[in-house]
């Protein structure tokens, strides 16, 4: 147990800047990242679930398919060479931990009170890039300032698979 609460080691990178004069670039791929979920045919099962339309649908047949139109419109983006552009960020390094709020790097890269952008690269699935703000804590620490609320129960949801991972892992099975 650390001073931030309960952390987990995880094998990820984390891209980060310091936000200063970039800050309303930031903000804008921040907001359009969170739109990204939002594609026609999820737009649609939302609507169909929302009107009780779905009920008799199987859940995980539908976030299936869901995510399968997805990889199709991925596909079909870099097949018309639509790809995504992200803000370049000017540091990559190795994640040591993470927690429900903070992210524990490697190396010394952050500056207490300071404010960054960064994204990783969330392994859950749908996998996909999830935007942050982190305030440093410490010069390897830095708390979870701004997160997408579906990214941050997907967070949270990582870190408990993480735990039980860990859990069988020091039980030998």
């Amino acid at each position: 147990m650390s001073d931030w609460g309960r952390v987990v080691r995880v094998p990820l990178s984390l891209e980060w800047e310091r936000v200063e004069a970039r800050e309303r670039e930031f903000e804008r791929e921040f907001l359009l990242l969170s739109d990204l979920e939002d594609d026609p045919v999820g737009q649609w099962v939302k609507m169909a679930k929302a009107k009780g339309e779905a009920k008799y649908s199987d859940e995980l047949t539908l976030k299936l398919l869901v995510a399968l139109h997805q990889k199709i419109d991925t596909l079909t983006k870099l097949l018309q060479n639509e790809n995504r552009e992200y803000s370049v960020l000017a540091f990559k390094g190795a994640i040591e931990s993470i927690g429900h709020g903070v992210v524990v790097m490697q190396e010394s890269v952050f500056k207490s009170q300071e404010l960054y952008y960064a994204r990783i690269n969330l392994p859950v699935f749908p996998q996909r890039i999830v935007p942050l703000f982190l305030e440093g804590l410490e010069e390897r620490v830095a708390k979870l300032v701004r997160i997408h609320d579906k990214d941050q129960k997907d967070w949270d949801t990582y870190i408990a698979s993480r735990e039980r991972a860990m859990i069988r892992e020091s039980k030998g099975g």
